[in-house]
C-alpha cells in the first residue's frame, strides 16, 4: 500500500525524489509564517460571518504584517523555494482578496444586494489577477534593475488595508448606514481598479539595505513610536496610514516617469566615436 504521506521535497529537480531526505528547517520556517497568515485570513472570514468586524479587520492587518515578514525571513535564512512562492500567492489571494471582499460585503455592501455582491466579486477577482501578473513579471529577465523599486499597480496587502478604510472610520464613530453604501461601493471599486491598473507605486523592498550609522537611533525611536501609536490608537493609525499611502500614489507615478525618461535619454544618446575621443 502506498504511503498516505509521501516525503515531499520543495525544490526537487530529480524526476523521482529520494525518500527520507530531511528538509532543512530554514525551508519550513517561512512557510509556517505564511500558513499562520492564511489561518488569520480564514478566521477573519468567520468573524465577518458572525458580525464581529473589529477583530476581523485586526486579523487582516496582522496577516498583512506576517506577509511582509515571511519573504524577508526566507531570504535571510536562504530558504526561498518555488513552493513557498506559490503558497504565498495563494495565501495572499485569500487574505487580501476573498477576506476583505466578504468583510466589506457583510459590513455594508449587502445593502445593495446583487450590485454590492458584484463589486465584492470584482475586488476579489482583481486581487487574483494582480497576483497572477506579479508572479509572471518575476520571470522577466529583461526588467531593468531600477524597476524593482516600484510595483505595477497597488500591491495586494496595501489594496486590502486601504479598501477597509470605511471600516476604520466606522470604528471611530462615523456612521455608515444604508445611505453611505453607494459611496463605499464606489470607493471599493476604485481600489479594485488601482489594484489591476498599471499605475506604478513605491515598492520599498530595496530600501534600507544600507542605513547610515547616524540614522540608526532615530530609526529605532521612530519604530517604537509607530508601534506604540498602532497599539494605543489602532484605527486612528490605520486611517492615517491609508490616507498617507493613497497620497503617495501620484508621487510614485511621477517618480517612475522621471526615471523612465532618464533611462530613455541614456539609451537614445549615441556612443562616442573613437575619433571624437
Amino acid at each position: 500500500m502506498d504511503d498516505l504521506f509521501p516525503p515531499f521535497e520543495p525544490d526537487a529537480n530529480e524526476p523521482r525524489p529520494r525518500r527520507f531526505k530531511p528538509v532543512p528547517f530554514r525551508m519550513i520556517a517561512p512557510n509556517m509564517i505564511t500558513l499562520m497568515a492564511l489561518c488569520l485570513g480564514l478566521t477573519a472570514i468567520r468573524l465577518a460571518f458572525e458580525g464581529r468586524f473589529e477583530p476581523a479587520v485586526i486579523a487582516i492587518v496582522v496577516a498583512g504584517l506576517l506577509d511582509g515578514i515571511d519573504g524577508r525571513v526566507a531570504r535571510l535564512l536562504k530558504g526561498t523555494s518555488r513552493f513557498g512562492a506559490e503558497l504565498d500567492s495563494l495565501a495572499d489571494f485569500v487574505n487580501f482578496g476573498c477576506a476583505p471582499a466578504l468583510i466589506l460585503y457583510g459590513f455594508t455592501l449587502f445593502n445593495l444586494k446583487s450590485v454590492g455582491w458584484i463589486v465584492a466579486l470584482i475586488f476579489a477577482i482583481a486581487m487574483g489577477l494582480r497576483l497572477a501578473r506579479f508572479n509572471a513579471m518575476l520571470d522577466d529577465p529583461n526588467r531593468p534593475e531600477w524597476k524593482k523599486d516600484f510595483f505595477v499597480g497597488m500591491p495586494a496587502p496595501a489594496g486590502a488595508l486601504t479598501a477597509m478604510l470605511p471600516l476604520y472610520l466606522h470604528f471611530l464613530g462615523l456612521d455608515f448606514g444604508a445611505w453611505a453604501t453607494p459611496m463605499v461601493l464606489i470607493y471599493v471599486l476604485c481600489i479594485a481598479l488601482l489594484v489591476v491598473s498599471t499605475v506604478p507605486t513605491f515598492s520599498g523592498k530595496t530600501m534600507g539595505k544600507r542605513v547610515p550609522r547616524g540614522w540608526v537611533l532615530p530609526i529605532f525611536l521612530a519604530g517604537v513610536a509607530a508601534f506604540g501609536l498602532l497599539i494605543s490608537f489602532p484605527f486612528e493609525s490605520l486611517v492615517a496610514i491609508s490616507l498617507a499611502y493613497l497620497a503617495t500614489i501620484p508621487v510614485g507615478a511621477a517618480q517612475y516617469r522621471r526615471r523612465q525618461k532618464l533611462e530613455a535619454q541614456g539609451r537614445s544618446e549615441p556612443p562616442e566615436s573613437p575619433a571624437a575621443a
